[in-house]
């Protein structure tokens, strides 16, 4: 069984999740760290548990889910991964934080592999399913787990909103039916853990969320 832990990081709110089993093996999704405490509180938490990190996954590079992965990339000798098209297609980070006019930099890190939708993502006994699901960015990705009953939505659903589509090779139509069939098809009890916010379930999204209702 995996364990979701969740830490919600930076100014932007990112939920940061770290993913383990009964093996203590484990996975980091969005590594959102921006301050030495943030990187002490994940990191203490991972070597009190006794957690052996594998994979360092993103489900897309905007900056804000990314700032943690030079700190964490250097000390468990892991590269971050996400899909080609986020590289591609998505500014560096120093060019986004200067189109955000923000006033801190971030140590930009190489994606040391490319994922793929409907890859397998294999750590301890557990696996997650990949879904390539654009519109909030080029090459979003979620991670689903059949087993377990939940999917890491990113930015591309939240509780009763959406992921905006006004970014770098945003999409709302496109969006709005990557939702549909990619996570409304998921079973109804299935739990979503989105980038920012509250988890939700699908069943609530499809009868409570004011984007998709009539997308449904």
């Amino acid at each position: 069984m995996i364990t979701v832990r969740t830490f919600v990081f930076n100014p932007f709110e990112v939920n940061t999740y770290l993913l383990y089993d009964e093996t203590k093996e484990a996975i980091i999704i969005d590594c959102g760290c921006m301050m030495a405490t943030e990187e002490k509180m994940l990191s203490e938490f991972i070597t009190h548990n006794k957690l052996t990190i594998k994979r360092l996954l993103c489900t897309h590079l905007h900056f804000d889910h990314v700032m943690g992965n030079a700190f964490f990339s250097k000390k468990y000798v892991l590269k971050p991964e996400a899909h080609q098209k986020e590289v591609e297609s998505i500014p560096s980070m120093k060019e986004q934080i200067r189109m955000f006019k923000a006033r801190f930099s971030i140590q930009e890190v190489a994606i040391g592999k490319y994922i793929v939708g409907n890859e397998s993502i294999r750590f301890g006994e557990s696996e997650l399913t990949t879904l390539l699901v654009p519109g909030h960015s080029p090459g979003s990705l979620a991670f689903y787990s059949k087993k377990d009953g939940f999917v890491m939505a990113g930015d591309t659903l939240f509780r009763e909103s959406i992921g905006r589509t006004d970014l770098w090779g945003g999409n709302f139509d496109l969006l709005a039916a990557v939702i549909r069939d990619k996570i409304f098809s998921l079973p109804d009890e299935t739990i979503v853990y989105p980038g920012h916010g509250p988890s939700t379930t699908v069943i609530h999204e499809k009868f409570n969320n004011p984007f998709l209702i009539n997308n449904y």
